[in-house]
């Protein structure tokens, strides 16, 4: 993807992309402390394991660590605390009867800075099994051992 104005990465969640086949991508605004903010500037996040929960029309982002600010004082929260998402109700309804009946998963695939706003990127996940995971690791490595012998080729014509 590329860089557009105004958007700084601050982390993305691979392993997500490891673990399942992405349909379709999400923005969200997040309510954060403000030195969790803080904290997420100096890029201090793991997505890791973390998922999206829907719970009473709302939906609320798990498992998502941001470290303590260093230079924050008793106000410092929790890292590992729920976070709520911010959506509007019919995005979130929508998400909500298509992960009930489909059985997919919302799961956080990216973090990043709009315009001085915190966003997650969240996409509508379908968990990969386990062969589905080594045929794509196949493919990459095939795709990867192509553009080695064309670039050996095209270095001795």
């Amino acid at each position: 993807m590329a860089i557009k104005k105004g958007i700084k990465i601050i982390a993305e969640n691979r392993k997500a992309y490891h673990d399942y086949y992405i349909e379709e991508r999400f923005e969200a605004g997040v309510a954060l402390s403000g030195t969790e903010v803080k904290s997420l500037r100096a890029g201090r996040v793991n997505l890791k394991d973390s998922y999206v929960q829907v719970k009473d029309g709302e939906m609320w982002l798990i498992g998502v660590h941001i470290s303590p600010y260093d230079h924050g004082n008793r106000f410092n929260l929790d890292p590992e605390r729920n976070r709520k998402l911010l959506m509007h109700k019919r995005e979130i309804i929508r998400l909500y009867s298509t992960v009930k009946q489909d059985g997919l998963t919302l799961v956080p695939t990216k973090c990043y800075f709009k315009d001085s706003k915190v966003k997650f990127e969240v996409g509508l996940a379908r968990g990969k099994k386990d062969y589905d995971k080594r045929d794509v690791m196949a493919q990459k490595a095939a795709a990867r051992d192509i553009d080695r012998a064309m670039k050996n080729a095209k270095k001795y014509t």
